[in-house]
Parts: structure tokens; C-alpha cells; sequence
């Protein structure tokens, strides 16, 4: 399970056990409604423990390549203005990010941080056209050895609470390592150079620190 879960986890087991408790001594003639609520609970309970999986992944190390930060769905492919950062226009990739996938965040290519910055927000839809400039959202920036730099913003969807994020300026960050969390439903965005070749197709299904999003030219 990802540290981020444990908080979550055990307020769940206290809120459900209370629940459940309540109805077994406070209503011990009904039966059929304890085990109605019984079998929810263990269904909430599954699919909080599912959310928060963690699961290990073989990173295909190659320096040329920007992988996938997170698992989801490819829903934008498509030049844009960039106006945070460059100021400039770039190509973007966007995932989507559904309560059932992994939620961990990975690097998405090796070298080191440029620009961390936190923007809270409100919580439209994920997939909402006004999402990646009116949500709660951080925005990072990873300079690649050769002096390409890779911005990705994690977006809060409508049900996403919290953004989490472990890197600082002026870090060095490895290709597949965490780099953060987003709970419960949301977006990646990858703003790639307009030369980089796209590797991936609209709708295809993406694996965080496996799926080769584009490739990089050498600078």
C-alpha cells in the first residue's frame, strides 16, 4: 500500500467497524440489514485498500524516451499554448487518471528540477476544457540532461482532494522513480517540444513508468 493510503485506511476501518458495530448492537433483530451494510462495507473497504495500491513496475530505462507519469487513459494529443512556464507553444499529452487506476506519479524522463509550483484551485472534472487552469493543480518542470525540458502538471479531478509531490528545485530525479500522488480521480498533463515524435494514440490505455509517451530528439 502507497504511505499516502494509511491515513485513509484506518479512518475507513474506524467509520465501517463503528458502523457495523452500531447496527449489530443497537438493532441485533435485523439481521438482513446488517448483512446488506456488512457487505457494503467490505466493498467501500476493498476499493479504498485498491485505490492506494502501489504496485512495482520495470521501468524500460532509455534516455531518449518520456514515459508515462501515470496510468490512465490518453484523452488530449494535441499543440497548445503553454502559458505557465514557456510561454510558448508545446505539445500535450494528458492522461486521465479514473478512481480505479494507480495513482502514483512517476518521472517521466531522468534529470533535474527546475520549477515546482503549487496553484490551489477548484475541483471541475477532470476531463472539464477549464480543468488544467482552474483546478487545484502543481506544476513541474524536469530539465533532461541534454538541456530538453519536460513539464508536467498533476490536475485534482472532482473528486481529488489532495495533491502530494516529493521533489524540489534543483533536485536530480531518475526516469520511473516517484515523484508524487493524486487521491482519488484526476489528470496528468506532459508538455512535450513540438520536434519530440508521439509514441502513443488517443484513447490508448497508459502504465505509469512503462508506456513510451514520445521520443525525444538529441538536443
Amino acid at each position: 500500500m502507497h504511505r499516502e493510503g494509511t491515513t485513509t485506511i484506518l479512518i475507513t476501518i474506524a467509520v465501517l467497524g463503528t458502523l457495523n458495530a452500531a447496527l449489530m448492537f443497537g438493532l441485533p433483530q435485523q439481521e438482513l440489514l446488517q448483512n446488506i451494510v456488512l457487505v457494503i462495507s467490505v466493498f467501500l473497504f476493498v476499493m479504498v485498500l485498491q485505490f492506494f495500491r502501489n504496485p512495482t513496475v520495470q521501468v524500460p530505462v532509455n534516455s531518449q524516451h518520456v514515459i508515462a507519469p501515470a496510468d490512465g487513459k490518453v484523452v488530449v494529443i494535441e499543440e497548445v499554448e503553454e502559458p505557465e512556464y514557456f510561454k510558448g507553444k508545446r505539445r500535450q499529452i494528458s492522461i486521465f487518471m479514473s478512481p480505479i487506476n494507480v495513482h502514483v506519479n512517476r518521472n517521466p524522463i531522468s534529470g533535474i528540477v527546475k520549477f515546482v509550483k503549487y496553484h490551489p484551485g477548484l475541483y471541475l472534472v477532470a476531463w472539464h476544457p477549464k480543468a488544467s487552469t482552474d483546478n487545484e493543480r502543481t506544476t513541474l518542470v524536469i530539465q533532461h540532461p541534454n538541456g530538453t525540458e519536460v513539464l508536467m502538471r498533476q490536475i485534482a479531478g472532482a473528486l481529488a482532494r489532495r495533491i502530494c509531490w516529493y521533489v524540489s528545485e534543483r533536485q536530480i530525479v531518475k526516469q520511473g522513480e516517484e515523484f508524487g500522488f493524486i487521491k482519488f480521480g484526476s489528470r496528468v498533463d506532459i508538455f512535450l517540444p513540438l520536434d519530440a515524435e508521439v509514441k502513443v494514440n488517443m484513447n490508448q490505455v497508459t502504465q505509469g513508468g512503462v508506456t513510451v509517451l514520445a521520443a525525444l530528439k538529441n538536443g
